[in-house]
């Protein structure tokens, strides 16, 4: 990766010190080196493994207008034991909601190791005031959010404004404490790697515990390429500061196949000690059906009816 002579407008002191050099991103080696990583093949008696790992890091998600109590109950009791005829297939990470169906997830999740994600920040757009943006984050944490997920302002990014995107980042950290912030950056509105580098970066900068692809509702959101220059960003940051970030693969990602994929360009860009659910999540609504149906094909050598596993 080529290293550019300066910072540019926006990283001004004390930031640049916090920050390895922004670089620039070479677009044709990154997508072939994706390209390549997506076809790495995983051998048979691996392949549960990597499934099962894949449902361990699945932050399962319901982020509609028309989301319930009850919708978000049933789907913290699947998060908690996803597939019912199989205790042995582990639980999901998070179940990820809005802020005021917070507490329904907790008390169904309730003495399992299932975290509890918060959108906020004026999600997904992330257009609000930055005291709203820090209040109904550090309301959602009130009401029992594990983990918050908030969303950059892609417009003053977009004009250059870097050190007002900083400056929301630091400071809803801030507000959140120990409770783990990721940081969407909408990679499907930044435009180019370079942006998505700068993004990663600044986000990181700010305090991000992890930086995450998407809101869910952008398209192209979690591409292969798009995950691998976020990864190198944070195999950068670790390299020059020792400081673990992790990354959020969200939006796109359906298949399990795009799941052992993603974990593939994880292994091979930070190592196996990224290949847990503290430093790599998966984003799903769809996802987690289809790594179930795998992995009962792995275990019974048959593929079962979809209709065995509830929809969300």
């Amino acid at each position: 990766m080529a290293q550019a002579p300066a910072l540019p407008r926006g990283f001004e002191l004390p930031l640049e010190p916090r920050l390895p050099r922004v670089g620039s991103i070479d677009q044709v080696g990154v997508e072939e080196r994706a390209a390549t990583l997506a076809k790495r093949s995983i051998k048979r008696e691996a392949k549960l493994f990597a499934l099962e790992l894949a449902v361990r890091m699945t932050d399962l998600t319901t982020l509609e207008g028309s989301d319930t109590p009850g919708k978000v109950a049933a789907l913290s009791s699947k998060a908690v034991r996803p597939d019912p005829a199989d205790p042995t297939v582990p639980s999901v990470a998070a179940v990820c909601v809005y802020p005021d169906l917070v507490q329904v997830a907790k008390e169904k999740v309730a003495g399992s190791d299932v975290k509890v994600a918060a959108v906020a920040t004026a999600f997904p757009s992330g257009r609000s005031p930055l005291d709203i943006k820090v209040e109904e984050a550090r309301r959602a944490v009130e009401a029992g959010a594990d983990e918050i997920d908030m969303v950059i302002d892609r417009g003053a990014f977009l004009a250059g404004n870097y050190a007002k995107v900083f400056e929301e980042v630091r400071q809803v950290k801030e507000a959140v404490g120990d409770v783990h912030l990721k940081v969407i950056l909408e990679t499907g509105e930044l435009g180019t790697y370079d942006n998505v580098r700068r993004a990663s970066l600044l986000a990181i900068a700010g305090g991000a515990d992890f930086i995450k692809t998407s809101t869910g509702k952008i398209q192209p959101a979690a591409t292969l390429p798009v995950t691998l220059v976020m990864l190198e960003a944070v195999r950068d940051v670790y390299e020059e500061t020792g400081r673990k970030v992790g990354v959020k693969a969200a939006g796109g990602v359906r298949h399990a196949k795009q799941a052992v994929q993603h974990l593939v360009s994880v292994n091979e860009t930070l190592g196996p000690e990224w290949l847990t659910p503290d430093l790599f999540r998966l984003g799903a609504s769809t996802l987690l059906n289809d790594l179930l149906l795998q992995i009962r094909k792995e275990k019974k050598g048959t593929y079962q009816n979809p209709d065995y596993f509830t929809l969300d």
